[in-house]
């Protein structure tokens, strides 16, 4: 992307969310996108924070999302999951209908899905066909892969072995992704390796990589994962780095360097990354070349990213294909709204590279 190019776009100012009534609120800072490029807030809120937090524009801390073929979105409420305490130790996923919302605490019931989980993240399969979520408890140092599905979590793996004597299989999983015949995968951030599974939750086999955090498959039915190195905490420089595995299990290093917040297969083989870090989300192929998608600024970053699958529903509501984005606001980390950028995603192949 030439930077002299780069066209400003300003979130909020009156821009109107696709539901009916829901108009989004000022925001204030700039998202900078290349030529083609729009976006908006789609889901954002009022009234939340508190002592705890600032209290201002946004819902409370959402670092994950996923989104089903009818165009619902997931976001997973996360609290302060790398600090030594607990912040909404127990909580559930947000559930929002196609065409956003803006949340109150009056009205957050009306959102809440599933059941209380502990330190939850959602994910989604190809085309959003399977929604995952994974838990952890920190004090137990014991984790969970559930299947979601009509408001309810089915266990999957993971959970405290039969066994007193046996290592848990899971202790903090993260990502998940699932490929074409339907195996999944699942980021264990602790134990240092992503586990490859059958339908069923049984595993077949794994790749050891350090700290993984996001994964995603591809149209190739390749495994993309985003680790975070040494740091410690996803808002650490790093440096992290970004693996390719193919479907045969040979690993490769794509890129290192960037903290991958989240990671979402995109159109032409690209790989989109939230670089929180960077306040940054760049588009990747498989050789490691890279194209700046959107610069965050005045303290903005991405969190989570999900691209909406293209089927009728959601091309009946006008969203098929677009990103829907987590974002900090002005390094709030307690409040996040979720923005929606629409484009030629494909075309980005071949743009030079951002400086």
């Amino acid at each position: 992307m030439v930077t002299t190019r780069t066209v400003r776009q300003l979130l909020g100012g009156g821009l109107a969310l696709l539901a009916v009534g829901l108009v989004a609120t000022a925001a204030a800072a700039d998202i900078l996108l290349p030529p083609g490029f729009t976006a908006r807030v789609y889901v954002t809120g009022e009234g939340f924070g508190g002592d705890d937090g600032p209290r201002g524009r946004g819902i409370p801390s959402t670092s994950t999302l996923a989104v089903d073929p009818t165009g619902a979105l997931y976001l997973a409420r996360t609290g302060r999951r790398y600090s030594g305490g607990e912040f909404d130790y127990l909580t559930s996923l947000y559930r929002i209908p196609a065409g956003g919302a803006r949340l109150t605490p009056k009205i957050e019931a009306r959102f809440l899905h599933g059941p209380p989980l502990v330190n939850a993240q959602v994910s989604a399969g190809r085309a959003g066909r399977d929604l995952f979520v994974t838990t952890f408890d920190r004090d137990r140092r014991v984790g969970v892969l559930y299947r979601l599905a009509e408001g309810r979590t089915s266990f999957l793996a993971g959970g405290t072995p039969l066994e007193p004597a046996r290592a848990p299989l899971l202790i903090q999983p993260e990502g998940a992704a699932a490929t074409a015949a339907g195996e999944i995968y699942v980021a264990d951030r602790d134990r240092g390796v992503v586990l490859r599974l059958d339908g069923d939750g049984r595993m077949l086999d794994n790749v050891r990589v350090a700290r993984p955090r996001a994964l995603a498959v591809d149209e190739s039915d390749h495994l993309w994962v985003g680790s975070d190195g040494g740091a410690e905490a996803p808002w650490q420089t790093g440096p992290g780095a970004i693996w390719r595995v193919s479907p045969r299990g040979e690993s490769r290093l794509v890129l290192e360097g960037p903290m991958a917040q989240a990671l979402a297969a995109g159109p032409a083989g690209l790989l989109f990354v939230a670089d929180r870090p960077g306040g940054e989300i760049f588009a990747l192929t498989a050789d490691g070349g890279r194209t700046s998608l959107a610069r965050f600024t005045d303290g903005d970053a991405p969190r989570g990213l999900a691209f909406v699958p293209a089927t009728a529903e959601t091309r009946a509501a006008g969203l098929a294909g677009d990103l829907l984005v987590a974002v900090i606001r002005s390094g709030a980390f307690q409040l996040n709204e979720i923005v929606r950028i629409a484009g030629p995603f494909a075309d980005l192949v071949g743009r030079p590279a951002a400086r």
